[in-house]
């Protein structure tokens, strides 16, 4: 799903972007819910960029990467840790791309989460290619998204990739059959 995004550009520089994990809810100029093999998602666009909620039987987690007044927790460029029965998994990256390329890579994108069902995108007022997009999908027993933020003004896309999963009980070295 594509729209318009009826707000100012916010999040106007990759460096200024946070990342949080356990936020409640903020404000969504757009939202996709989604159910995935009994988890339910929400894709969520923000002013200041994206939040994803997730709610499934064993809990709820919500991911938010966006400009947080006074958030200490810089985008980091990987994370894994525990929450509740999950293991949760995050990277993120910032390309410099060439005016031609960016411009490319932007229109690739909007096309591709655009036209999936499990997609959201949204261009900001201003610029055909300053968006924020996400995509999603349930893969072996897993919750997978990805997001994509634009900042033509500087040619730079931060991309992101998320896993939550449940947590595997690794055997007891020495114990079994």
């Amino acid at each position: 799903m594509l729209t318009t995004l009826n707000t100012s550009y916010t999040d106007t520089r990759a460096a200024d972007l946070a990342w949080a994990l356990g936020r409640e809810p903020l404000p969504a100029l757009a939202t996709l819910d989604l159910e995935l093999t009994g988890a339910k998602l929400q894709l969520r666009l923000l002013g200041a960029s994206h939040q994803v909620l997730l709610e499934e039987r064993r809990g709820s987690c919500s991911e938010t990467v966006a400009c947080i007044p006074g958030s200490s927790t810089p985008l980091p460029l990987g994370i894994a840790k525990r929450v509740g029965d999950w293991e949760y998994e995050f990277a993120a990256r910032v390309e410099v791309l060439s005016p031609g390329s960016f411009a490319g890579r932007a229109q690739e994108l909007l096309a591709l989460v655009s036209e999936h069902p499990h997609g959201l995108a949204g261009v900001f007022p201003g610029s055909p290619h300053a968006f924020t997009a996400m995509l999603a999908q349930h893969q072996d027993g897993q919750v997978h998204w990805r997001t994509w933020h634009a900042y033509p003004q500087d040619r730079q896309l931060v991309a992101t990739r998320t896993r939550v999963g449940v947590r595997v009980p690794v055997p007891a070295a020495g114990l079994g059959s």
